[in-house]
C-alpha cells in the first residue's frame, strides 16, 4: 500500500490513472496527452508500474499500459478504516438526545410553558 500511496501522490500519475481507467493506452499515445517529454511519462508509468498500479505488455514495437485497481482498494479500504463506525454514530446520536433533553428539561419554567406566566 506503501508503494501505491506514493505514487498517487503526483497529479501527473493521479491523471495517467485517470486516462487508463476508462482504456488501456500506449506509452505514445499517454505522452501526447500531457505537456511534459515522453520520457517524463516514461518514467511516472516506470513508478506506476512498480507500484502495482498499471501492468503493461509489449504489443509489436508498443507497450500497452492498463490500470491495476487492486492496490488502490487496499487505500480506499484503509481510508474508510478511519471514519467513525456505525456505533460512534450511535453513541453520538444518543449524546445528542441527552444534551437536547438536558437543555429542555433545564429550561425556566415561563420559558417552556408561557401558560404557566400567569400563576405566579
Amino acid at each position: 500500500m506503501d508503494l501505491a500511496a506514493a505514487a498517487i501522490a503526483d497529479p501527473t500519475r493521479r491523471q495517467i490513472l485517470t486516462v487508463l481507467r476508462d482504456a488501456p493506452q500506449t506509452a505514445g499515445a499517454l505522452a501526447a496527452r500531457f505537456p511534459i517529454s515522453r520520457p517524463a511519462v516514461s518514467r511516472h508509468l516506470r513508478v506506476l508500474r512498480q507500484s502495482g498500479l498499471v501492468d503493461d505488455t509489449q504489443e509489436g514495437r508498443e507497450r500497452v499500459y492498463v490500470l491495476t485497481p487492486e492496490p488502490l482498494r487496499a487505500i480506499a479500504d484503509w481510508v474508510a478504516s478511519l471514519r467513525p463506525t456505525d456505533s460512534w454514530t450511535r453513541n453520538l446520536a444518543a449524546l445528542d438526545t441527552e444534551v437536547r433533553r438536558t437543555v429542555r428539561d433545564h429550561r425556566p419554567i415561563a420559558e417552556s410553558n408561557p401558560a404557566r406566566e400567569d400563576i405566579a
